[in-house]
């Protein structure tokens, strides 16, 4: 399957929330929370559903295929993983580390994002077992 433009994974990771939380997506919320025009909302839920990413008819309620919610799961995981990274070790604040996670997550290789969990893990395990180096880590986040 092509890889999904960044914007299509907003879509989709949107959308997934929305799920999560209601059992489907709407237009309107989708449209009011990435703050786009519900016309784009319409074009590329068109585009999510002849990929077999999602379930769509117009002035239907929107839920995810199998599939979707799989690359959803995927998309999401890489956000809230780098989110964490940038929160926890370096320190940003919340705002700063989920701006920095969205434009992140789209362009990461799956290579990377696995070596950045690896990394993360290292860290977290080792600075629990050192207090030097969890000191060290402290002063990185306050600068």
């Amino acid at each position: 399957m092509e890889k999904l433009t960044e914007s299509q994974e907003d879509y989709l990771e949107e959308i997934y929330l929305q799920v999560l939380r209601n059992g489907a997506a709407k237009v309107t919320d989708i449209s009011k929370n990435l703050n786009v025009k519900k016309a784009s909302v319409s074009g590329a839920l068109n585009t999510l559903q002849k990929r077999g990413l999602i379930n769509y008819a117009p002035y239907s309620q929107i839920t995810l295929t199998l599939s979707g919610e799989h690359q959803a799961q995927k998309i999401l995981q890489r956000h809230n993983t780098m989110t964490k990274f940038f929160v926890e070790v370096l320190g940003l604040s919340e705002k700063e580390a989920v701006e920095n996670a969205c434009r992140i997550e789209h362009s990461m290789t799956e290579l990377l994002f696995e070596k950045a969990i690896k990394f993360y893990e290292i860290i977290k395990d080792y600075s629990e077992r050192n207090e030097d180096f969890r000191e060290s880590l402290e002063i990185l986040k306050n600068k």
